[in-house]
């Protein structure tokens, strides 16, 4: 017979491969919605270049940056292989390009609250069955999904090249402001690898992230409470 302590170790053994397998689960959907997203928005627009490359995919490998997946698993921020945009197909390139890159963010802002609706809904049944393993696993892998895209969104959002928010203040700046950035816009992940590492960053982001996600488990949770005051 197995000790006690033998049991316990395979339990949490198991717990832990069924946390991380949900981790990455989340973090490849997230990654690969935005960059799809990117892509989509991009075609819309005019430009076939994702279309082309084989980047209007739901293949999670034709989109990972191992070091932007590893972060997504270690720091819940983190970033995909670029789509790549040729602002030249664009009417505007400028708007154009901004519009491509919030196509990004808002893709996984929306991710998260479809995720945390169909939590709602999803926390009926689990509540019904006094807490069934199985569907404790599929609430507890949308909610890992919601936190992992809104963080995602948030991250892109920051005006710092080259991630989406730079883009999208590249915008309104003057053309002359506009090329100077796109000069060195090489040098920005090397900058902002180091902010990551130096923890600057977290303290504006957690805050950003909690604020976001309070607001989308309210909207979330309407389908639980309303069923369930249906039922009883």
């Amino acid at each position: 017979m197995h000790s006690f302590q033998e049991f316990f170790s395979q339990s949490f053994q198991w717990e832990g491969l069924v946390n991380l397998l949900i981790q990455v689960a989340a973090v490849l959907l997230c990654l690969t919605v935005h960059e799809t997203c990117h892509g989509l928005a991009a075609l819309a627009l005019g430009d076939p270049t994702a279309k082309s490359q084989h980047r209007l995919s739901l293949n999670p490998l034709r989109h990972l940056d191992f070091f932007g997946t590893l972060m997504m698993l270690v720091a819940g921020f983190g970033w995909a292989k670029p789509v790549m945009v040729n602002p030249s197909y664009f009417k505007n390139p400028k708007s154009g390009m901004a519009l491509t890159a919030l196509a990004g963010p808002v893709s996984n802002f929306l991710l998260a609250l479809l995720a945390l609706l169909v939590r709602g809904f999803v926390l009926v049944p689990y509540t019904l069955t006094g807490g069934s393993t199985a569907v404790g696993y599929v609430i507890q892998f949308l909610e890992t999904l919601a936190v992992l895209s809104v963080g995602l969104g948030l991250f892109n959002l920051i005006p710092f090249p080259p991630l989406d928010g730079s883009k999208v203040a590249e915008a309104f700046l003057p053309d002359r402001i506009y090329f100077q950035i796109l000069r060195y816009e090489r040098w920005g992940m090397v900058v902002l690898v180091l902010l990551l590492w130096s923890g600057v960053l977290d303290a504006p982001l957690m805050a950003a992230q909690r604020w976001v996600l309070d607001w989308m488990v309210r909207v979330g949770n309407l389908p639980y409470f309303g069923l369930m005051g249906l039922l009883y």
